[in-house]
C-alpha cells in the first residue's frame, strides 16, 4: 500500500487557530507542489484525502485535489489535529485497503512518519515542512515489538527545490 503526508501550506495570522486560512503564499506554493507532482507522474492513484478539521488542512487538500485532477473523496478525519497521538491514525492505517494522502500538521505529521517507519514515535525522525509531500510504501514486513506494518520512505518533496528562490515553507 502507499501513502502520502503532506503539510498544509503557509496560513495567514488567526487568534483563532482553527480558522487560520491559506495565505496567498500558501496557496501558490502548493500550486507549484502539485504542479511539479502532475508533471512528473510522482502520485500513483489516490483514492482518498484525509485532513485534519482545521481550515488551513482543508484548504489545502482542496486545493491539491483541485489541482491535481483527482476525482477523490476528501475526508475530514478525527486524530490529524497538531497535538493528536498519532497512533490512533496509524491504526486507522492498518484498516485501510486504499491509497491514502493526509494533509495535517507538525508536529503530528512528523511523530506519525517516524511511527510508520522505525514502529516508536521517538526519537522524531521527521521534520515535514510547509507544502512538503512524503511518499511511503508498506514493505511486506512487520515492527517486531508491535506487529505494525512497517512502512519506507520511498521520496520527499520538500517545496524549497522547487525554484531558484525557494519557498519559505517553514514560516
Amino acid at each position: 500500500m502507499k501513502l502520502f503526508l503532506v503539510r498544509h501550506g503557509h496560513a495567514l495570522a488567526d487568534k483563532d487557530d482553527a480558522r487560520r486560512a491559506l495565505s496567498a503564499r500558501g496557496r501558490e506554493v502548493t500550486k507549484r507542489v502539485a504542479a511539479f507532482l502532475r508533471t512528473s507522474n510522482a502520485l500513483a492513484t489516490v483514492h482518498a484525502v484525509w485532513h485534519s478539521p482545521l481550515v488551513r488542512s482543508r484548504e489545502t487538500a482542496e486545493l491539491l485535489v483541485k489541482e491535481l485532477g483527482f476525482d477523490v473523496l476528501l475526508i475530514e478525519t478525527p486524530g490529524l489535529l497538531p497535538e493528536d497521538d498519532p497512533v490512533a491514525v496509524a491504526d486507522r492505517l492498518e484498516r485501510a485497503d486504499q491509497v491514502v494522502m493526509i494533509v495535517g500538521h507538525e508536529p503530528q505529521l512528523g511523530a506519525l512518519a517516524t511511527l510508520l517507519v522505525r514502529g516508536k514515535l521517538k526519537p522524531v525522525g521527521f521534520d515535514v515542512r510547509k507544502s512538503a509531500v512524503l511518499a511511503f510504501e508498506t514493505t511486506g514486513g512487520q515492527h517486531k515489538k508491535t506487529g505494525r506494518a512497517r512502512w519506507c520512505l520511498r521520496w520527499h518533496l520538500s517545496p524549497e527545490l522547487l525554484s531558484a528562490g525557494g519557498a519559505e515553507a517553514g514560516d
